[in-house]
């Protein structure tokens, strides 16, 4: 079982950007799919980015060329970098992992098994 503990929330201004880590605790993370998803107050969970054990990844269309999803699997680490930053952005972020037979890793919560605490992000304007 894989023990995931994201990092890096932060308030800022809207355009600006920030980076969350995802520390994971299993030494076979490489072999996991990995997803970034966030929760805004009143709103169902969403998928932001993933990306499958080596570096095919999937965005939702909200953050296309603004935010890069990538892992360090040496480090055990995933990491969103999150640039142009708007208000909408707001929400709590979470990393998760899964296990599966896809080709792309998937954007939806379901079948991921293990998550984080959740990082806040806010973005004022």
């Amino acid at each position: 079982q894989v023990q995931l503990v994201e990092s890096g929330g932060d308030s800022v201004q809207a355009g600006g950007s920030l980076r969350l880590s995802c520390a994971a605790s299993d030494d076979t993370y490489g072999y996991y799919f990995m997803g970034w998803f966030r929760q805004a107050p009143g709103k169902e969970r969403e998928g932001v980015a993933s990306i499958n054990s080596r570096t095919t990844t999937t965005y939702a269309e909200s953050v296309k060329g603004r935010f890069t999803i990538s892992r360090d699997i040496a480090k055990h680490t995933l990491y969103l970098q999150m640039n142009s930053l708007k208000p909408e952005d707001t929400a709590v972020y979470y990393c998760a992992a899964t296990r599966g037979d896809w080709t792309a890793a998937p954007l939806s919560p379901g079948p991921y098994n293990y998550w984080g605490q959740g990082t806040q992000v806010t973005v004022s304007s």
